[in-house]
Parts: structure tokens; C-alpha cells; sequence
């Protein structure tokens, strides 16, 4: 296990959004590497960039044309070495995006696998043996190619699924997971691996990390021994690299050897029961998404937008939103069976935000927003931020779809700097930008909040100081919950040797914890959002509040 991991906190950033530093309206490597500073500021120590490969752009680059080489809008190859080396100069590792399981189908693997004539790349990607073969299951693409047979899809149909194997075989196109041609695949992506980390990278977020062997059995075991091999190679070359997988279930992930497991919501967990329950209700991606050449950045007086949101926040019970009558035992029931299994193996990581969720403020306030980065920076494991949730930008519902994104674009849009042109993202004329920026007059900037005390951004500036100096809360120190009961707005947990309390209600709570557990206080209070106090056994807090006891 790589020891920087304790005591890291992730940034996650969207290379074409953060910053363009040639004007021509897309964010590149360089771009990065200018805001070093800024980042340094913000306290994070490891960035988590997404992929940045040379690509068609059809799914922003995961759908990957070269595995090793930087795509010619971000920069060059050359670029990204340098911004290896200025992160590890401001003590910031750099960890990139790897798309495993599938490539573009502009890949020159794919091309030499389409080929009639067999060569090395024929069981690179998982084909049927004839065109016809199971009559067109909707995951398979026929007539694309002069190759007789139909290739299998992980995503969208310009992202052939690279070829594994499979646990349970039916066909006899399909090849078992230790066949010579699949073994060929796993040592390809070892190759690409070794390339970036032999150049400075420090690991790699893995997209889709489950997928790679198909009909697995229920415990992923085929997959989970791909990972291990792999793994088994990081120790052995690159001890010090780390990788976090999107895999969603911690016991299967660590059994697999990697080092972090995202918590998201891929099979209804309770994650979103904290920041984002309306996904859980079904309405965010089913209540029209407005799409096509009038799309804009959202309601409209009028437009129903506005009504729907409305229905929506209605609907909202999150955990974190005040008075919506949350339940913070629905996530607590399935992440602490999480930690138990990753305990001494790896850790968990909660997450502010991604490039596919809404942003934390779609539905909730400043407030609201304070309590969630509170949380989310105190809780055992390795937390990520997605660059902009630390000003409070917006989520744009309905925003018309990029490269694939569709209702995850509005996640998307370019960071806002300062007051100047776009925002200070990029002077390239407006109609060239990425995405657009932010039109609302009150916009929030880097600018405006680095001038505000009182700012969003200050305020989670001195949570990850808290953290960095506190070891009892950095992502092994000891957890269990003290008081996290069903229907009460109130979560008070152990860290250590601190005691921390939320009461997410617009109402004062008077909560008794066991003596065991308020003994050992003193009282005092390192860190305050709101008031609190300790009555004996009796923790009193008041109306939106945080509270860190010593």
C-alpha cells in the first residue's frame, strides 16, 4: 500500500475545462500546469486528470484512438512529462484516467482486428463468429467491417469491448479468460501502464473497472484475477503507484488488489440518499433532459423547467438537505459493511462530484453545500473534490450534449477563474469555447472567492488543513458511528480521538451519546460550523451545524 495515500486528498479535473492556455477554447496539459499554484492553495496533494489520450472525442476521450500519446489538443507528450514534474515539485501526485475495457473503434488495434485475414489483433476484441450469431443482441455491431462476424460493445457503438474473455461460455467464439489472446490483452494494457508510469504518472483512476472479463460469476472472480496479476506487477516495478477503481463495491475491488474503490450509486446504494436523492426517485434522468439546438443552461420562465425542478426538490430527501427528512442509516447500513471490507486492505473514497453527476449545488445551498464538505473531508478513506465544487459552481440541467455527455454535461462546463473574458478560462471568442460559461449574473469565480473570508472556498481550504494536520482524521484513523439513527437529522461519529456531530435540520437537536464515548472529551472545539455544545453525556447542536470535539 503506497503511504501518501493517507493523507491524500484528490483533485479530480476535466482537462477541456479547466484552463486554455493557447486561446483556442479547449483546456490543455499546459493549462494545468499553470494553475499548480492554485491547487497547491486549495491544499490538495494528488490530482486524478481524466483521459487525456488522442481520441475521436466521440465519449471525451474514452474513447481512447492511442493509448500513448497525449490527444494534439491538450498538447504533446512532452507536456504532460512536464507536468509530471512541476506537480511532484509542489508535492502533488498525478494520477491519469485508464480506460481499460474498451477502445475507440479508430484504434489501430481495432483496424487490424477488423481485418478478414487472421493476425495478432483478431482476438484483441470480442467477436461472434458469423454476423448472425445470437440475431443482433443490441451490445453488437455487425456490417461495420469486412470481417464476417459482429464485435461486442461496452458503451456506445464507437467503443468496441476489448477481449478478456469470459467466465461463462456458450458460444465457442468465446474464449476463456486464460487463452493466450486474452492474457495478450491484459499485457497490452500493462504496456500502456508501465509507458506513463515510466514517464512520472503515480497511478491511474480505472474506468469501468469490473467489466473486463464477461459473464463473470457473481463475485467477479475472472476480473478480480486480471487485477491481481496486474497489481502483483505494480508492487513488484512500481510500489509506490496507486490505482482506484470505479467499480462500486469495496470487497470485490480490494479482492481485485487495488488500493481505493469509488462509493457512487452503480447498483443503488445509499450514496446518493446523502447529496443527490432525487436519482434514487428516478427523476433526474427520466424527467426530460431538455437536448437539441435550443437547449440552454436551464428554466425559463414558462418553459416547465422551473416546475419540474421544483418537483424535484420536493422529492429530494437527502440527508444533507435541511428539513427534507433524510435518513443518513440508509447510507451508513451500506458503506460501513464497505469499510469492513476494505479494512487493511485499501480504502473507500467519497466523492463530492464527477464528470457524470450533477454538481452537489443542483438542489442544494451554501449551507447545505458546507456540511456536505464537511463530511465528506472528516469520514475515513480517500476523498476526491471535482474541480469547481470547492467555489460552488452550478450543474446546468438540460444543457445541450458534448462529446457524449448528454444530461452529464452540465457537470462539465469550463472553470471560472475571474471577471475577464469567459470567465478567465479561456480568451478564444466565445463561440470556440468547449462548453460555454456560466451566463448568470451571480456567477461565482476563484477571484471573487479568494477575496470573501467568508467564501465557499476558504472554507474548504481550512477543512483539508484540518485534515492534513490532524492524523486521527486522515483516511486510516479509527471510525465508528456514535449516534446515526434512523429519521434523525443528527450523525455523530468517532475519529480517533475526536467526536464529530452534524445536525443537518433548521432545528436546535439535544442528542445522548453513551458515557463511553463522552468521557473522553473535553469539550474543547478545533473546528465549528454553527454552535455546539457537550452537557454531561448530552451533545447539544444547533441548526445546521458541524462540530469537531476534542
Amino acid at each position: 500500500m503506497p503511504e501518501w495515500l493517507n493523507d491524500a486528498v484528490f483533485y479530480e479535473i476535466y482537462p477541456q475545462s479547466f484552463y486554455d492556455s493557447n486561446g483556442d477554447g479547449i483546456g490543455d496539459i499546459n493549462g494545468i500546469r499553470e494553475k499548480i499554484p492554485y491547487i497547491k492553495s486549495l491544499g490538495v496533494n494528488a490530482l486524478w486528470i481524466n483521459p487525456c489520450y488522442d481520441s475521436p472525442f466521440k465519449d471525451a476521450g474514452y474513447d481512447v484512438r492511442d493509448y500513448k500519446k497525449i490527444a494534439p489538443r491538450y498538447g504533446s507528450n512532452g507536456d504532460m512529462a512536464e507536468l509530471f514534474k512541476e506537480a511532484h515539485s509542489a508535492g502533488i501526485r498525478v494520477l491519469l484516467d485508464l480506460v481499460p475495457g474498451h477502445t475507440s473503434e479508430e484504434h489501430e488495434w481495432f483496424r487490424r482486428s477488423s481485418e478478414t485475414t487472421k493476425n495478432e489483433y483478431s482476438n484483441r476484441y470480442i467477436w461472434t463468429e458469423h454476423a448472425f450469431d445470437g440475431g443482433f443482441p443490441f451490445n453488437y455491431v455487425a456490417g461495420e467491417t469486412e470481417r464476417p462476424g459482429a464485435y461486442l460493445l461496452n458503451f456506445f457503438k464507437c467503443q468496441p469491448a476489448l477481449n478478456y474473455g469470459f467466465g461463462e461460455r456458450t458460444s465457442s467464439w468465446q474464449l476463456p479468460p486464460d487463452h493466450p489472446d486474452c492474457i495478450a490483452t491484459r499485457e497490452a494494457i500493462k504496456d500502456v501502464m508501465r509507458f506513463w508510469l515510466d514517464m512520472g504518472c503515480d497511478g491511474f483512476r480505472v474506468d469501468m473497472a469490473d467489466s473486463l472479463v464477461k459473464n463473470d460469476d457473481e463475485n467477479k472472480s475472472n476480473t478480480c484475477a486480471v487485477w491481481q496479476d496486474i497489481r502483483q506487477m505494480l508492487d513488484r516495478e512500481y510500489p509506490n503507484a496507486a490505482i482506484v477503481s470505479e467499480w462500486d463495491n469495496a470487497d470485490q475491488s480490494m479482492n481485485a488488489g487495488f488500493h481505493m474503490d469509488f462509493t457512487l450509486n452503480n447498483g443503488g446504494t445509499g450514496y446518493s440518499t446523502l447529496f443527490r436523492d432525487y436519482i434514487n426517485h428516478g427523476e433526474w434522468l427520466t424527467a426530460g433532459c431538455k437536448e437539441g439546438p435550443d437547449a440552454d443552461f436551464g428554466a425559463k420562465e414558462g418553459d416547465g423547467e422551473e416546475k419540474r425542478l421544483g418537483i424535484l426538490s420536493e422529492r429530494d430527501k437527502s440527508f444533507f438537505r435541511k428539513d427534507a427528512g433524510g435518513d443518513i442509516s440508509l447510507f451508513l447500513k451500506d458503506y460501513e459493511s464497505r469499510l469492513a471490507s476494505a479494512r487493511g486492505r485499501g480504502y473507500v473514497s467519497l466523492i463530492t462530484g464527477n464528470h457524470d453527476t450533477p454538481r452537489l449545488n443542483f438542489l442544494m445551498d451554501d449551507r447545505e453545500r458546507r456540511l456536505a464538505f464537511a463530511f465528506i473531508l472528516t469520514m475515513p478513506g480517500v476523498p476526491f473534490i471535482y474541480y469547481g465544487d470547492e467555489i460552488g459552481m452550478r450543474y446546468f440541467d438540460g444543457m445541450r450534449s458534448k462529446e457524449g455527455g448528454f444530461h452529464r454535461t452540465g457537470s462539465r462546463t469550463p472553470m471560472q477563474w475571474d471577471e475577464t473574458e469567459n470567465l478567465g478560462f479561456s480568451t478564444a471568442d466565445k463561440s470556440l469555447l468547449y462548453l460555454p460559461v456560466d451566463p448568470a449574473s451571480d456567477h461565482v469565480t476563484v477571484a471573487s472567492s479568494e477575496d470573501d473570508p467568508d467564501s465557499l472556498l476558504n472554507f474548504v481550504r481550512s477543512l483539508i488543513d484540518l485534515r492534513h494536520s490532524t492524523p486521527d482524521l486522515m483516511a486510516s484513523g479509527e471510525y465508528h458511528t456514535v449516534h446515526g439513527e434512523k429519521g434523525d437529522s443528527v450523525y455523530i461519529y468517532r475519529r480517533g480521538s475526536f467526536l464529530i456531530a452534524i445536525n443537518t435540520s433548521g432545528r436546535e437537536a439535544r442528542t445522548l451519546i453513551p458515557e463511553t464515548e463522552s468521557e473522553s472529551l473535553s469539550g474543547n472545539q478545533i473546528f465549528n460550523l454553527g454552535e455546539a455544545s457537550l452537557d454531561g453525556s448530552v451533545i447539544v447542536t444547533g441548526p445546521q451545524s458541524f462540530t469537531v470535539f476534542e
